[in-house]
């Protein structure tokens, strides 16, 4: 039985946003280091990357530094309530993803039952 054609889309997903979360949890780990910048991944971009391999697109060309967000004098740009937004969205498109992928295997399963 084939799988469904959604499921590549959805684990490529899941890569995409657990690549940003291990960035955002990059920031805030480096907020006190002096010159560094805010990294973070072009969502889009990363999502039609991996739409256009089938889910295995390497993710670095989506990558960058945030380079126009205020920084301190020491010329590091973190913001750490901007890091711990988006490390809740994240968390809560993570859960979304998995969800979507356990009810695709549930249809499958309902498939096979009722053959």
């Amino acid at each position: 039985m084939a799988t469904s054609p959604l499921l590549p889309a959805l684990e490529g997903f899941l890569k995409v946003v657990d690549e940003r979360q291990q960035l955002v949890v990059t920031n805030m780990a480096n907020a006190d280091t002096p010159g560094y910048h805010t990294r973070d991944l072009d969502f889009q971009s990363a999502m039609r990357q991996v739409m256009d391999s089938e889910g295995e697109a390497s993710l670095e060309p989506a990558m960058m530094e945030l380079t126009d967000l205020p920084g301190r004098p020491d010329g590091n740009n973190v913001n750490i309530d901007r890091e711990g937004l988006l490390l809740s969205q994240l968390q809560l498109q993570y859960r979304m993803g998995v969800q979507l992928i356990k009810d695709q295997f549930q249809e499958t399963l309902t498939a096979i039952k009722e053959q």
